[in-house]
């Protein structure tokens, strides 16, 4: 069965899942991609190379079909915790003076890697979600069987994706149950044992749950293989997509090989 183009995709109302022209795209390449693209990324020291990273993976937002307000709004919640390193990294790195609060000397060395940190989350994460985070889970694994990733790995992969939410829904049951039972949260050895049996039935139930599922799946044959209906090849737009995000690569690279010559 080949890949269905997005005019034969049906799209999904208020899913994650959007189609855009990412979607068209062999799920080989882009987890490729987005796996070389995060590894020369971190390796980047180089503000002017880091910078040109961001705008490459913000220019794959609106070819990935994401949404986009969505999509800032959890890259901001993200950058909330990056705003810690903005504000103590230059207080804990020595170097050139820059301000000096009750007598404790933030550094321009200090403030550079925050930066450099924040760029380099920012870039990475952001490319992250545009190849790889509007994936469905099941291409995924298809695909990462397809690149000969350990099977027993990618049945993990699969099986966590498809029973979190479950395990989700059963977690927010249980938690309603103790608040009709008058149960409040609080900083006392009643609400950390409370917990406590909340996490071990949740623990119980998700067994109980996968024995059950196991023997759904060998009565319909399971034997341990998945059989892969779905079958993956490289076409025209998957290589020119391909060739500009090596050429976005290589200029990096020479990005910041230039910086260290100089």
């Amino acid at each position: 069965m080949q890949r269905l183009t997005s005019a034969e995709k049906a799209p999904r109302t208020g899913s994650l899942f959007t189609i855009g022209p990412i979607a068209d795209l062999d799920p080989r390449l882009r987890i490729v991609l987005s796996t070389v693209f995060a590894l020369i990324v971190v390796g980047l020291s180089d503000l002017l190379a880091l910078s040109l990273a961001v705008l490459v993976a913000a220019a794959l937002l609106p070819l990935s079909g994401l949404p986009k307000k969505r999509t800032l709004k959890r890259m901001a919640g993200m950058d909330g915790f990056i705003i810690f390193t903005l504000i103590l990294l230059p207080f804990s790195v020595p170097g050139t003076p820059m301000i000096s609060v009750f007598g404790i000397s933030a550094s321009w060395e200090g403030l550079w890697q925050a930066v450099e940190i924040a760029l380099t989350a920012n870039a990475v994460i952001l490319a992250l979600m545009c190849l790889v985070g509007s994936m469905e889970p099941v291409t995924m694994g298809h695909a990462l069987h397809a690149l000969r990733m350990p099977e027993q790995l990618v049945q993990l992969l699969m099986f966590t994706i498809r029973y979190i939410e479950t395990l989700r829904s059963e977690y927010l049951r249980l938690r309603s149950a103790m608040k009709m039972r008058g149960f409040r949260p609080g900083t006392n050895w009643h609400t950390y044992r409370s917990f406590g049996y909340l996490v071990g039935m949740m623990l119980v139930r998700a067994l109980e749950r996968s024995e059950r599922v196991l023997g759904a799946m060998k009565c319909r044959g399971f034997s341990g293989r998945f059989v892969l209906l779905e079958s993956f090849q490289m076409r025209d737009r998957d290589w020119i997509f391909a060739s500009w995000m090596t050429t976005a690569m290589v200029l990096l690279v020479l990005l910041e090989a230039w910086h260290v010559v100089a």
